[in-house]
Parts: C-alpha cells; sequence; structure tokens
C-alpha cells in the first residue's frame, strides 16, 4: 500500500481505492486502537463531523460503524465546518476527530482529517501507526455486549461552535450589509445564523447544497460571484468560504477580491500596532506575495516562510512563538482564539479591525500593494522530483538569473490533487505570463496528463 496520509489527511476520489467504504470501516477500528494505545482509556471518545457532498454519510456510516466496533463512544455532530470539529474535540474532551472533507476539491472527491485530543492535526507518527495497523490482519479490540461502543447524536454542537466564535467577537454589525458566499458546503447555516446574530444584514450565496455543488463556481475559490453580489448590492464586505470552512477570501466594497495575504497584513498590522503581536513576526508561506514582506517590514514586523499547507505554518508558529500566521490561499491562523485555520474566526478578526479602526476594507487594503503575480495549475500524470526533470530545472535557472533579483519563480505539486503549481512574481506582468506559459508547456510535455496519448 503507497502512504495513505498527505499534507492534509487522506483524500481521493470516493468509493474508490483509499475512500471505499470497506476501507473506511476498517480506518475507523485502526484509529481507535491507535487512541487506546495513546491515550491510556479504556473506551475513547471521538468526535465525527462531514461536509456536505453526496459521499459523506456514506463514508461517515462506515467510519461510525468501525469506530463502535472497537469500542469508542462517537459523538456524530453531522454537517459542520472542519474548525468547528477541532474545537467540539477539545470543547468535548475527545480523544480523537475525524472530519470527512476534502475541502476544496469537487464533490467526487472526499477526505478524512484526523485531530488529536487538542484540535491540531494528528501526530505524524499516529498516523504511521495507522497506516501499520491497516496494511496488517486486524487484530484490534472485538467487544460484545455492554462493551460495544456508544453511538452520541450531539445536537448541541452547531450551538456551541457558534458561541465559541462569538466569545472573541466584541463587535456589533446592526444593519451593516454583509455578503456571505458558503460554497454550498459546510458553513452554509453557520455563517449566516452568525451574522444575523451581530446584526448584519446577510445577503447569501452558495447555500443550498445538493451534494455535488460544493465548491462549484462558487466560495472561496471563485469568489468572481461574491464580487458581482458586492457591487450590485453594495454590501460593504463579501465573505467567501470554502467547502470546508477553513479558508477566507474577503471581497471589499468595491469589489476588490482581498485574499489572505491582504488579512494577513491587515491583521498584523493592527495587533502590532497594539503590542498585541507576539515575537514581533508572522509565519507565511513560499506562495506570498512579496508586497505582504514589503508591507509587514514597514510596520517593523518581520515574516518567517514554510513550505504550502497550514500544518506547517502551525508547526512553525508554535517553534518561533507566533500568535498570526497563514497563507495567500485563506487559511489565517489567529492562535490566540483557535489553535487551527477557521475561516468564521478569520472574518471575525478581520471585521473586528475594520470596527476598531473606522474604515472600510478597501482603505484597510491600502497598506499592501502586490507584486504582480501569476499562478497557473497543470494537471500532471505522475509527480517525480522536479529535480529530476532538467528541461524545467535548467530553464528555471536561466529565468531567474534573467529576472537579476527582481522576482521570482516557484514550482510544486499540490498535497492534495494531481497538479503541478506554476507561481511567478515580476514588476513586469507581459514578463510573468510569457514565462509561465513556457514553463507550463515544458511542464505538460514531460510529466503532462495528456503526454503519450
Amino acid at each position: 500500500m503507497t502512504r495513505l496520509f498527505g499534507t492534509d489527511g487522506i483524500r481521493g476520489v470516493a468509493n474508490q481505492e483509499p475512500l471505499t467504504p470497506e476501507m473506511t470501516y476498517r480506518l475507523g477500528r485502526s484509529i481507535v486502537t491507535t487512541l487506546l494505545d495513546h491515550q491510556g482509556v479504556s473506551r475513547p471518545r471521538l468526535v465525527i463531523g462531514r461536509d456536505t457532498r453526496l459521499s459523506g454519510p456514506m463514508l461517515e456510516a462506515a467510519l461510525v460503524a468501525g469506530a463502535l466496533s472497537a469500542g469508542a463512544e462517537s459523538y456524530r455532530v453531522g454537517v459542520l465546518p472542519t474548525p468547528a470539529v477541532a474545537f467540539l474535540t477539545r470543547h468535548l474532551e475527545a480523544h480523537g476527530g475525524v472530519v470527512l472533507s476534502a475541502s476544496h476539491n469537487p464533490y467526487e472527491d472526499n477526505g478524512i482529517k484526523l485531530f488529536s485530543p487538542d484540535g491540531t492535526k494528528f501526530p505524524d507518527a499516529w498516523e504511521d501507526e495507522i497506516e501499520e495497523r491497516l496494511e496488517a490482519p486486524d487484530v484490534g479490540p472485538r467487544p460484545t455486549g455492554a462493551q460495544l461502543g456508544r453511538l452520541v447524536e450531539y445536537d448541541r454542537a452547531e450551538a456551541d461552535y457558534l458561541a465559541f466564535c462569538r466569545r472573541g467577537a466584541d463587535i456589533r454589525l446592526d444593519g451593516i450589509p454583509v455578503a456571505l458566499d458558503c460554497a454550498h458546503g459546510a458553513t452554509h447555516r453557520l455563517a449566516p445564523r452568525l451574522f444575523r446574530s451581530l446584526g448584519a444584514r446577510v445577503l447569501a450565496l452558495g447555500v443550498r447544497p445538493d451534494g455535488t455543488n460544493i465548491n462549484r463556481r462558487s466560495g472561496a475559490l471563485y469568489p468572481q460571484a461574491l464580487q458581482k453580489k458586492v457591487r450590485a448590492a453594495g454590501a460593504q464586505i463579501g465573505l467567501a468560504f470554502d467547502g470546508d470552512g477553513d479558508r477566507l477570501i474577503s471581497v471589499d466594497e468595491a469589489g476588490e477580491i482581498r485574499d489572505g495575504d491582504y488579512i494577513l497584513a491587515i491583521c498584523a498590522r493592527h495587533l502590532a500596532a497594539r503590542g498585541q503581536l507576539k515575537r514581533g513576526l508572522v509565519v507565511t508561506t513560499v506562495m506570498a506575495n512579496l508586497g505582504l514582506d514589503r508591507s509587514l517590514a514597514e510596520a517593523g514586523i518581520r515574516t518567517v516562510k514554510t513550505q504550502v499547507g497550514d500544518r506547517y505554518v502551525l508547526e512553525e508558529m508554535r517553534k518561533v512563538g507566533a500568535n498570526v500566521g497563514g497563507e495567500q490561499s485563506g487559511h489565517m491562523i489567529f492562535l490566540d482564539r483557535s489553535p487551527t485555520g477557521d475561516g468564521l474566526i478569520s472574518a471575525l478578526q478581520l471585521l473586528m479591525v475594520a470596527r476598531e479602526t473606522g474604515q472600510s476594507l478597501a482603505q484597510l487594503s491600502r497598506c499592501l500593494t502586490k507584486v504582480p503575480q501569476l499562478l497557473v495549475n497543470v494537471a500532471v500524470q505522475e509527480k517525480p522530483s522536479l529535480e529530476a526533470i532538467p528541461a524545467l530545472v535548467d530553464r528555471i535557472k536561466e529565468m531567474e538569473a534573467a529576472m537579476d533579483g527582481r522576482g521570482r519563480i516557484l514550482v510544486r505539486y499540490s498535497g492534495t490533487e494531481p497538479l503541478a503549481r506554476v507561481m511567478i512574481e515580476g514588476e513586469d506582468r507581459g514578463q510573468i505570463e510569457t514565462l509561465a506559459r513556457e514553463l507550463v508547456g515544458i511542464i505538460e510535455r514531460e510529466i503532462g496528463r495528456g503526454k503519450g496519448r
């Protein structure tokens, strides 16, 4: 068996290996067995949630059955954002949490994310143990009678999570028009409820999930529909979430998209001015725009870069003692509020800055001037080491030499999809578009999806 766990749990096409009901049942048993080994309890407590994908109930049923067969007390919380399950894992003092979601992927895919008792990602060593158990004969516990696992339908999950979100948001939005795009995903009920409870006049998109429309031309990945809504309705701000609710992309009152780089710059500078930015630094990734570095530096804030992935941002934040970090894609981590990326928490943090300063999002965004940046995804049929593609490596070196420090090139694989991502920054947009087309052509020729057809 190839390694199941990637940078963000297990992910693939639902009802095909490894995300079949049979494998998911065994995974439920293996998770419980691993928790028994590490938590020192006789009956582990497990929180299980999912997003709105058609395959969610099928995989949830299999996972719950496996966990119950191994003796776990399983709290089923239904459709909830990923960060809500992380919160409930802590809130209910559970020994682990599971989310069935493929985040921003299309509906045919699904995934399984695991949380440790503190609401952070499962340790790599625990994931390795689970994989070893799945490769070996199943020798996990098989209790009978009263020792069988118990299923708890936890109907307070939404209320508990919304109360947690509101506790850190000392703001009122009475009468303010706020446009939301929930991507037909896990925030489709919660986000409108939250902002209405704060007094906002909510204009909602992406709140009619049918199992197949999650992320489809909506939400954080496709904020263009939200742009149109903000402009047409005269909303003061637009907030777009992805399918599992851990990302936020904002739209200002003029209809301009403000991604994670803007949110980081605005919130970090605000906290720094109030002496609340720990260590005077922000953790972000290699995908962050050069303009973010400049904006933060102007405010005396240092940046620390990691590879792409919110788990790496969180690891570095804890290592260096930072309380703010995130990604251009919209994963924001405010450690003083939550140990995981949370789209609703990020939205509230952004709105609090606007209310405290009396400035609109467009005005706040003036603190950041982006360097032209282009990101292109290329479908690939395999993922060899990029260093093993001489034509690509050599051409990138030539391009970087020609840019002479006035731009940068980053090529990497997606951790969750069969894609190569080409990112180029430079002062001349025409130049970076030309360079990107050339690199895309090399990748398609060497390892592209259509190679050899």
